[in-house]
């Protein structure tokens, strides 16, 4: 069974950092890739980030390009998401996800995903 974790979630001040981490067991698929949403309260589901596990290819949504960074542990089974220079906006539920289809920014293409943690930013 499928599982994903995440943890790392909390209440930042603007300006300040976060690293999320999403850790991943009952599979062992070699081409898939893992990504991260947010979900702000009324708001849609939207993609922040995805890594292909096999190559460490990185795709990131324009609003996190220059301030997150998505990277993977092999070892671990785990995926991570550096956020620095957080903004109110960026306040929303983060959730992992995998997709088996590879690189994507489409939440229809994941196929499983996590129970999300909580991000504030706020003074």
């Amino acid at each position: 069974q499928v599982q994903l974790v995440e943890s790392g979630g909390g209440l930042v001040q603007p300006g300040g950092s976060l690293r999320l981490s999403c850790a991943a067991s009952g599979f062992t698929f070699s081409s898939h890739a893992m990504g991260w949403f947010r979900q702000a309260p009324g708001k849609e589901r939207g993609f922040v980030a995805a890594i292909r596990w096999s190559g460490g290819n990185t795709y990131y949504a324009d609003s996190a390009k220059g301030r997150f960074t998505i990277s993977r542990d092999s070892a671990k089974n785990t995926v991570y998401l550096q956020m620095n220079s957080l903004k109110p906006e960026d306040t929303a539920v983060y959730y992992c996800a995998v997709s088996l289809l590879g690189l994507t920014d489409i939440a229809s293409r994941y196929d499983y995903w996590g129970q999300g943690t909580q991000v504030t930013v706020s003074s």
